[in-house]
């Protein structure tokens, strides 16, 4: 089942010469109950994220959290907790190879929406970048009158 949804993504990053100010990205999506522990979030990127043109997908399974986009750039990225994923990332301007080791999870997502936290190292090119963190809030979009 689908159902419209307000997803609230806060993003933050730590790192050398990383800006540590949180990014908070708020939008219309949908919410697809997969079976009783696998939801799929989906939403449009737009210009103001940099990704105008492209589909963003969430898949979340109890112990992993996979995010995948489509369109103007194409990546992949697994996140479960206490393993290091490598995934490639392509963009307008070329492939870059990126690493993942996700930290710590959870998950509070079920039909009527909830929360969802990754704690994870970044490499890009096998080079580390730093610390980040994504918190995603879903809640049930107001029905129009």
């Amino acid at each position: 089942m689908e159902k419209d949804v307000i997803i609230s993504i806060k993003g933050q990053q730590k790192g050398e010469g990383a800006d540590e100010e949180p990014i908070e990205l708020v939008t219309a999506g949908k919410l697809e109950t997969m079976d009783d522990e696998c939801y799929t979030l989906s939403y449009q990127e737009s210009e103001v994220t940099g990704f105008a043109g492209t589909l963003t997908t969430i898949q979340v399974e109890p112990s992993r959290v996979m995010l995948q986009r489509v369109g103007t750039v194409n990546s992949q990225m697994v996140f479960e907790e206490g393993r290091r994923h490598l995934s490639m990332y392509d963009t307008p301007y070329g492939a870059l190879s990126v690493g993942i080791h996700t930290r710590r999870m959870r998950s509070t997502l079920n039909d009527d929406g909830g929360e969802v936290e990754v704690h994870y190292a970044i490499e890009i090119e096998h080079g580390a970048v730093g610390q980040s963190v994504f918190h995603i809030n879903v809640r049930q979009a107001a029905s129009p009158q």
